[in-house]
């Protein structure tokens, strides 16, 4: 067998589009093992000890594959599998049965958990390791998590074409700050302009990876493979700013970007702001078509508490947003759509949107 030989045909999660077979080889995998090691040294010394993490996500995903599965594996760790993490009340009593060292998942999830009354309860003396990815970790969400349980969420980046992980916080980390932290060892980046140039700290671009845990390309997508990878370099569709301790911010993925009377306006920081309401328990934002501005930002709204009106959220916004980021429609919903690892899907929001306006 050679470290170049197919291990894993991974699809993408579909989010953004059409699913395509990322694949894999061993060293793909071997190598973003042993780079995902790098943020697990808090209990790497334990072996002497039983360690125990919980496993929420199914082992189809590509983060618990490599890091669930085979991370855990080479660290020696039982992994408690929660099979139905939907049903939030039998997690929460299940995970109170143990007393794990580490868990991991994503927004949605950390969030449900911290919504759910009995979640108090869990035992977390012994919580070392909290790692949120798939998805941005949201402000309020790392502050209350980290409240409760005395831990950080520690942000990783990946994408199912980098068997998954491309970066992520250092361990010590004193708070959440929104960052995703820096590449893991032997992962090159740039970070692309609009006008093909490099970006200067501060500075906005897409992301473009290089490193061995980059996929060989999609299955039968040669087309599809020349779009996002050139000379070894792959191209994320991610916009990221790098700041001055050179750690990596995600600003959103480049296709959610929304244009407003000329103005790029990012999905993800006005959800962040929304989310500071103590009323909403979950929140998507899109842009919709719109025949002065081009485009207008349109909320979906979970309430928490059912006292929450569009004018309340609408002032909340004024509050904490400049004038052309403000939502002018906001939709009361009693959930979101969501992959099967609990993303929520706002490619189908933005499909209903368009399918439901008139014709011209």
């Amino acid at each position: 067998m050679e470290r170049d030989d197919l291990a894993f045909l991974q699809y993408t999660g579909g989010t953004t589009g059409v699913a395509k077979g990322a694949m894999l080889s061993h060293g793909n995998i071997i190598v973003n093992v042993f780079q995902a090691k790098w943020i697990t040294y808090p209990f790497v010394g334990d072996r002497g000890r039983e360690r125990l993490a919980i496993l929420a996500l199914p082992l189809y995903h590509v983060f618990a594959l490599t890091v669930n599965c085979l991370l855990f594996i080479e660290l020696g760790v039982t992994a408690v599998l929660i099979t139905n993490p939907r049903d939030i009340e039998g997690f929460v009593k299940e995970m109170r049965k143990h007393r794990f060292v580490a868990i991991t998942g994503v927004n949605t999830l950390f969030n449900a958990l911290l919504n759910n009354e009995n979640f108090k309860e869990v035992n977390f003396s012994a919580l070392k390791l909290s790692v949120g990815g798939g998805m941005a970790i949201q402000q309020a969400v790392a502050t209350r998590w980290h409240e409760l349980t005395g831990c950080n969420i520690i942000e990783s980046y990946g994408m199912t074409e980098c068997s998954p992980l491309i970066a992520a916080c250092p361990v010590n980390v004193v708070k959440h700050n929104g960052s995703i932290g820096v590449p893991v060892p032997n992962t090159d980046i740039k970070i692309i302009k609009e006008d093909d140039t490099e970006a200067a700290i501060g500075e906005a671009g897409e992301l473009w990876v290089k490193g061995e845990q980059v996929m060989q390309g999609y299955w039968q997508r040669p087309e599809a493979t020349a779009e996002v990878i050139k000379d070894g370099w792959m191209a994320t569709g991610d916009i990221v700013v790098m700041d001055e301790d050179y750690s990596l911010r995600i600003v959103d993925r480049k296709k959610d970007m929304i244009l407003v009377s000329g103005f790029n306006v990012y999905p993800n920081e006005i959800e962040d702001v929304v989310m500071l309401n103590n009323k909403v328990s979950e929140v998507v934002a899109i842009g919709v078509p719109h025949e002065v501005s081009g485009e207008t930002i349109k909320l979906f709204v979970v309430k928490k508490d059912e006292s929450l009106t569009r004018d309340k959220l609408r002032k909340h916004c004024r509050e904490h947003l400049t004038g052309y980021k403000i939502p002018k429609d906001i939709e009361f919903r009693e959930e979101l759509p969501k992959s099967n690892v609990g993303k929520i899907l706002r490619r189908v929001l933005r499909d209903e949107e368009l399918a439901n306006r008139p014709a011209n």
